[in-house]
């Protein structure tokens, strides 16, 4: 499910509740039934919060929900798509997410170099206009990477408008409001990207013969004119698409697009965030194909009815509380298939009441057959995951190159985990050269009535982006009161590594925590030379399970009923979990009181490997102390400790890296041979988003959204920052 993870910045301000509680019996509880009516959830593990009965069974205070229902297209009507040309863009442009249609994130423009790179300066600034609206809470965080085809950038604001810019001077052509309110963001207003589109029905010259398409936080999706930002007419209803149908009981906030649909094949795949830690019967993470076309309905994988891949009538609704996928897909045209990295059940912290089916497909990359829905292969990254380890990267595509001269179609997965699992695309079986295996994992400490698997995967031929297993020698402080008071909660923790039990009795450690690894950032990919680049997360949690009883007393309340109010700062990652047995506290390993980490930095690391060599070309810390400091008060040092990041890189051809991501607000030049940082720039807000280049006339550009992230702690912004050589160097 989405994480809550950006809360975990080193120097954070913000408060953690308590972290130890007396131990007490936990509450039984049983799940409500099963059939599919539109009914709302049953709180049945507390006494105190239910939901209130909807007036109908659709979702209401949703602007989706205003929207007429969609209709359903038969497969055998879907008109054949016409070869899209992402998978080989022209050098010059950047036509997806992640840049091309295997998100490699790697460009081959080689204009700015190592020996450049210190002359880069602003070509231009553009301004979403979108900034906290005066007297609510910060939700903003961007994390919008734009994209460019021809001589303009198309891009979405953290609220869903859409707009094309010029891509030398940031003129803007045109806007589309999406008239979202600012209630309905769910746990980030976060719009990753839009979806570039060239219709195989619409002749060319005509309207929507090349559209731009978005989904919303308000759960609606969009087809827009590339050319003018009009609606397209004969898409959905006059250009919309109500994404809330068949999900049954919601409210705003609860479920919401925050990342691209890939389009594969004339069929659009659409996945949704579900806000964590709510219930255990949440709305469904269901996926859903739509026709590209016309925006009809094509099919649904819906986990707990898998042989069912119509839309739901009026009076039923998807299965509540399955796997989500939140992240950005990676689809393959030749295959036919789409690759989905799943999230978990709702509920992250307690398993035992999943299904069968739930617990095959959670934390897990999917292939799904985009003609019908069907599940085509599963590979798990973590078994009967409690610790909200859903994969949060895209998946990438490469042809491997076996030494018996044979050419495998593969993906790259990586994980919260640090761990890279290297998979045939066409199977989902681990490459021979990159083999899994299941190592035994302690399971002692947890509660007895949620039971822990006995085995673990771990890709075995990538280095893993991690640091071995903690221990009290690694405490860390400001001084040595503050290193003594680490040790002891280390030492009052439940800890035996990385597969450490959710408990009620004591704390629990979470390491590498669910912000570790790689997250929605993803690596880069270069296919020339098979180099993986990398920036990652060491940033351990402090959590614990809480009876019903106590967290009814802490007002852990979910966001469907009116007592909820929106949290923020360390709280916003408590977990309700209504409807089972446990809520959950969830905050950073820290010293309470300075708010520094427990653990020794760095926190944040950038680690180039050699795919076809199996080993780290380089591995240093990433992000400075500049903007960091002991009670959140920023140093100005430029020692680069290793800060929490969030955010992806992008390689060139020049040999230079772009990535902002870190808490230190800037975005970052290395130098892809020996991973030293060649320059930096201060931007005017958080840079968590991906960076991405681009060329026109012959010079080359890098753009960075430098919008900031609520939880991370960065400073918001609606700049989207454009850099290039000076003229008279771009030649």
């Amino acid at each position: 499910m989405r994480n809550q993870a950006y809360l975990l910045g080193i120097l954070l301000s913000g408060t953690v509740l308590g972290a130890s509680f007396p131990a007490a019996q936990a509450q039984e509880t049983a799940p409500p039934s099963t059939t599919h009516r539109a009914i709302p959830p049953e709180d049945v593990a507390s006494s105190i919060y239910h939901p209130p009965a909807p007036e109908t069974p659709q979702a209401t205070g949703v602007n989706a929900a205003n929207l007429p229902d969609v209709d359903e297209l038969p497969i055998d009507q879907l008109p054949q798509a016409v070869p899209q040309e992402s998978a080989n863009p022209k050098p010059e442009d950047w036509p997806a997410y992640g840049h091309d249609d295997r998100a490699t994130r790697y460009s081959p423009l080689k204009q700015i170099t190592p020996e450049n790179v210190g002359k880069l300066q602003r070509a231009f600034v553009y301004h979403t206009g979108v900034l906290v609206p005066k007297g609510n809470l910060n939700r903003l965080a961007p994390e919008t990477t734009p994209i460019k085809i021809g001589d303009s950038l198309y891009l979405c604001s953290a609220t869903n408008d859409m707009m094309r810019i010029d891509a030398t001077t940031g003129k803007e052509k045109w806007r589309f409001h999406s008239h979202e309110s600012y209630d309905a963001i769910p746990f980030t207003s976060a719009c990753k990207s839009v979806t570039y589109y060239t219709s195989s029905t619409v002749p060319e010259g005509q309207p929507c013969h090349n559209r731009i398409i978005e989904g919303t936080l308000d759960n609606r999706m969009i087809a827009v004119n590339a050319d003018d930002g009009k609606l397209c007419e004969g898409f959905g209803h006059g250009g919309q698409v109500n994404l809330m149908q068949g999900m049954g009981w919601s409210v705003p906030r609860f479920v919401g697009v925050t990342s691209p649909v890939p389009i594969i094949n004339g069929v659009i795949v659409v996945n949704h965030e579900v806000l964590d830690g709510q219930r255990r019967w949440a709305p469904s993470g269901v996926i859903r194909g739509y026709d590209a076309e016309s925006g009809r309905f094509l099919w649904a994988w819906d986990v707990n009815n898998p042989n069912d891949h119509h839309q739901p009538d009026k009076d039923h609704y998807y299965s509540r509380g399955t796997p989500n996928s939140w992240t950005a897909m990676t689809g393959d045209n030749a295959l036919g298939l789409v690759y989905v990295p799943m999230g978990n059940s709702s509920a992250d912290y307690y398993s035992a009441m999943r299904s069968d089916a739930e617990n095959k497909v959670s934390s897990s990359v999917v292939a799904l057959d985009v003609r019908t829905g069907e599940p085509r292969w599963v590979f798990q990254t973590v078994h009967k995951d409690v610790w909200d380890y859903d994969i949060g990267s895209q998946a990438t595509l490469f042809d491997y190159h076996a030494d018996d001269g044979s050419v495998i179609p593969a993906l790259i997965m990586p994980t919260k985990r640090g761990q890279t699992f290297i998979l045939d695309r066409r199977t989902g079986k681990p490459l021979p050269d990159f083999p899994v295996v299941e190592k035994s994992v302690p399971t002692e400490g947890g509660v007895k009535d949620d039971q822990r698997t006995q085995t673990q995967p771990w890709s075995v031929g990538v280095p893993r982006l991690g640091f071995p297993k903690l221990t009290e020698a690694d405490m860390w402080g400001m001084s040595p009161l503050d290193q003594l008071a680490c040790r002891i909660k280390f030492r009052r923790a439940h800890y035996v590594g990385e597969f450490t039990p959710p408990s009620l009795d004591r704390p629990w450690i979470e390491a590498p925590g669910y912000n570790g690894g790689s997250d929605w950032g993803s690596i880069s990919y270069n296919p020339q030379t098979g180099i993986v680049l990398a920036n990652w997360n060491n940033v351990p949690m402090y959590n614990q399970l809480v009876t019903r009883k106590t967290a009814d007393q802490l007002r852990l309340i979910p966001v469907d009923v009116p007592q909820y109010t929106p949290r923020h700062g360390m709280t916003a990652g408590n977990a309700a979990q209504a409807e089972t047995p446990y809520g959950a506290l969830v905050g950073p390993f820290w010293n309470e009181f300075t708010r520094v980490m427990c653990n020794a930095p760095p926190y944040g690391m950038v680690t180039a490997i050699d795919l076809k060599a199996h080993k780290v070309l380089w591995q240093r810390p990433f992000g400075s102390a500049r903007a960091n400091g002991p009670w959140g008060i920023p140093t100005g040092m430029p020692l680069t400790i290793g800060t929490p990041n969030n955010g992806g890189s992008v390689m060139t051809a020049g040999g230079v890296a772009f990535i902002g991501a870190s808490s230190d607000n800037q975005i970052h030049a290395i130098d892809l041979k020996t991973g030293k940082t060649l320059w930096t720039d201060v931007l005017p807000g958080g840079g968590q988003a991906n960076a991405m280049t681009y060329a026109v006339n012959g010079r080359q550009y890098v753009a960075i959204m430098a919008g900031g992230h609520h939880l991370m702690g960065t400073p918001v912004s609606d700049q989207l920052v454009v850099y290039a050589l000076p003229e008279q160097d771009a030649k």
